[in-house]
């Protein structure tokens, strides 16, 4: 029995000491850990059914891992749904919030991982998947010049629908300020809090007001007042029941003024709602003193419950809005949502022509679109 034993120690210290080229040769090949954290929901935009979600590569070994390909596979049928490498996987991948400082193409070092951010279009009329797989191949950088593969477990896609929302806002035109591929966006920022990370972000939307010639202002006088957006009346999208507010900080009396603010004041004065099923409404940026409810208060969809402002980081007067599994700003995961039903007016190529030009109409006319998202940087109007 003691031989035996001894026998197995040194079987298990030889296989510790055994250096990476031989493992790679003998068939053992270190790879990158794959997960989904939260499982992707579809939502629906412009007539598609789209997945925004996350799968983080996480480097254990002992060596620099370079992912070189990423590909999204039906996991029943095996088709490849997307594909990213070079440069396009290179603006998918964030390196655990490095991406903007990180080299181009650079691995993933030990003890470190990476996050693909995707974002997947099915054709109008065909469903997302029931689960996916994934399938990455990488290098190897200290040791072998070829390509390896490893392929994650299925991935279940959710089930659920996204919740369908009465809107935010009345009126119009608003233009819906968000975009996967923005580095610091919402969608790729993600908060440790409390011991776990989160994207709260995920969905998020800022909502900023125009005119018919895409001005946020008739005024040149750099006043948040005078912003198209200011003071506008902010509804609550569903029953429910007020879970938090802050109602005191104040706001910059000036566009372009230095705004210093922290985790807890970022998003300005809110109003969290309950609205059931572990789903919370989070409103920020609201104008100080505008709060007309209080915790523990019931609300009715459509009723009003605060007023647009310029507070916390904001960057024009504005309505932050979210939909996540928790009742503070960044305590929760971002889930996705839908607007029961908005009149879509067009949209802009780029943020750069926010506020400066006027929008692109829809090639389909003002077409009203239900039970959806509205698509990044467009422009809708919303019943009165």
């Amino acid at each position: 029995m003691k031989t035996s034993l001894r026998k197995q120690r040194i079987c298990w210290l030889l296989l510790c000491l055994l250096p990476a080229a031989a493992m790679a040769q003998s068939g053992i090949q270190e790879s990158f850990d794959l997960s989904v954290p939260v499982p992707p929901t579809p939502v629906a935009i412009d007539g598609q059914a789209r997945l925004f979600y996350e799968l983080h590569l996480a480097n254990f070994s002992r060596r620099p891992l370079d992912p070189v390909r990423v590909e999204v596979l039906d996991a029943a049928s095996g088709k490849a749904l997307a594909a990213f490498e070079g440069e396009a996987l290179e603006r998918q991948l964030d390196r655990s919030g490095l991406q903007w400082r990180a080299e181009a193409l650079a691995p993933i070092e030990p003890g470190r991982r990476g996050i693909v951010f995707f974002e997947l279009a099915f054709p109008p009329g065909e469903s997302a998947p029931r689960a996916l797989r994934h399938r990455v191949d990488y290098r190897a950088v200290e040791g072998e010049a070829s390509i390896a593969q490893v392929e994650g477990a299925p991935v279940a896609v959710a089930g659920d629908v996204a919740m369908a929302l009465g809107p935010p806002l009345r009126g119009g035109p608003w233009v819906a300020i968000y975009d996967p591929a923005w580095e610091r966006g919402h969608r790729r920022v993600i908060y440790a809090i409390d011991g776990k990370a989160r994207m709260p972000g995920r969905f998020a939307v800022d909502w900023v007001k125009l005119d018919a010639d895409g001005r946020k202002s008739d005024r040149s006088s750099g006043l948040a007042g005078d912003a198209y957006s200011h003071g506008e009346d902010v509804l609550a999208v569903a029953d429910g029941v007020v879970a938090d507010v802050r109602n005191d900080l104040p706001e910059r009396r000036r566009l372009g003024e230095r705004s210093d603010h922290s985790l807890d004041t970022g998003s300005g004065n809110f109003v969290s709602l309950d609205l059931g099923g572990g789903r919370f409404a989070f409103y920020g940026h609201l104008r100080p003193g505008s709060v007309r409810v209080a915790p523990g208060q019931r609300v009715r969809k459509g009723q009003k419950i605060a007023e647009v402002g310029f507070t916390g980081s904001a960057s024009d007067p504005q309505l932050h809005f979210n939909l996540a599994d928790g009742p503070t700003a960044l305590g929760g995961e971002g889930l996705p949502f839908a607007i029961e039903r908005f009149r879509a007016l067009g949209g802009y190529e780029s943020i750069d022509g926010v506020g400066k030009t006027p929008w692109t109409p829809r090639s389909d006319g003002q077409e009203v679109r239900q039970r959806e998202l509205p698509a990044g940087i467009s422009v809708v109007v919303f019943p009165d």
